[in-house]
């Protein structure tokens, strides 16, 4: 997430932590922002995503995790960057909205509806 990334750089700094981790030789950042979305970085290229909106953040325990996991599921199925972001973000603004880590809609239904996957 963001202030992981400025500790990791050591600076407050947005724009100095991302170009700091687009130096890493053969790595791809990503970088949660909270309502601002994400930014996925490399050596080429920088990608932004928007979050999902939601009604109201009930609990974030579990936001992190299932962004990740949202993430991996689009860029391990050779999804670009964009979409996997966006799967993300769609995984993290569901359990967002409330109590719990667990997700309570079926989430590959969810990307279904939003347009995510086929």
């Amino acid at each position: 997430n963001e202030s992981e990334l400025h500790a990791l750089y050591e600076t407050a700094d947005f724009d100095t932590a991302l170009t700091a981790l687009r130096n890493e030789k053969d790595l791809l950042g990503v970088v949660t922002r909270s309502e601002k979305g994400c930014v996925v970085a490399s050596a080429e290229s920088v990608v932004s995503a928007p979050a999902f909106p939601v009604e109201a953040v009930v609990d974030t325990t579990g936001a992190g995790d299932l962004f990740a996991a949202g993430f991996l599921a689009g860029y391990t199925q050779g999804l670009p960057h964009e979409r996997s972001a966006a799967l993300g973000a769609l995984a993290a603004a569901e359990i967002i909205s409330h109590v719990g880590a667990r997700p309570q809609k079926d989430l590959l239904q969810l990307a279904r509806d939003n347009g995510l996957v086929a």
